[in-house]
């Protein structure tokens, strides 16, 4: 089956706004799939200015690129997305942005407090982190990354 006629990589920079080396570097990531017209140019859908528009926002988002290759994985390489694989994956980037919300709600609660990061440079940290107990759950600021510190008389 002969490819359509597809859009010029400049008319896709155009749209989007992005630079024409951004949308070959989003091509050597795998989240836009051009092919080569007769002339060797690079075509793309024009389903690509949407999927590189959420590519913009995901970012803009504070997700990485696999993460966001992950969310595009749903969504069909050769046709427009319809709505209900625009509402797919929006479920699950929904939830995703979830969980950041919840993790800087946490840190913005906890930012006068321990964090349960080991540093034991407060002086209330015997309260809240005694012995250093956060360590033993691994690296980082586990109570921040969801572990609960542990009442005094737990092992």
């Amino acid at each position: 089956m002969p490819q359509p006629a597809g859009i010029s990589i400049g008319y896709l920079a155009e749209r989007t706004g992005l630079a024409v080396s951004a949308i070959r570097y989003y091509e050597a990531q795998g989240l836009v799939e051009p092919w080569r017209n007769a002339g060797g140019q690079r075509r793309f859908h024009r389903a690509d200015i949407r999927r590189l528009s959420f590519i913009m926002i995901a970012q803009q988002f504070g997700f990485s690129l696999p993460e966001i290759r992950g969310f595009l994985k749903s969504l069909p390489g050769s046709r427009t997305p319809t709505r209900d694989d625009w509402a797919r994956i929006s479920e699950n980037f929904r939830s995703h942005l979830d969980q950041r919300i919840e993790t800087l709600v946490k840190l913005r609660d906890n930012l006068d407090g321990c964090i349960g990061c080991g540093c034991l440079s407060l002086p209330n940290c015997k309260l809240y982190n005694p012995e250093d107990r956060a360590a033993q759950k691994g690296q980082g600021p586990r109570y921040l990354m969801g572990d609960r510190p542990e009442a005094e008389n737990d092992p």
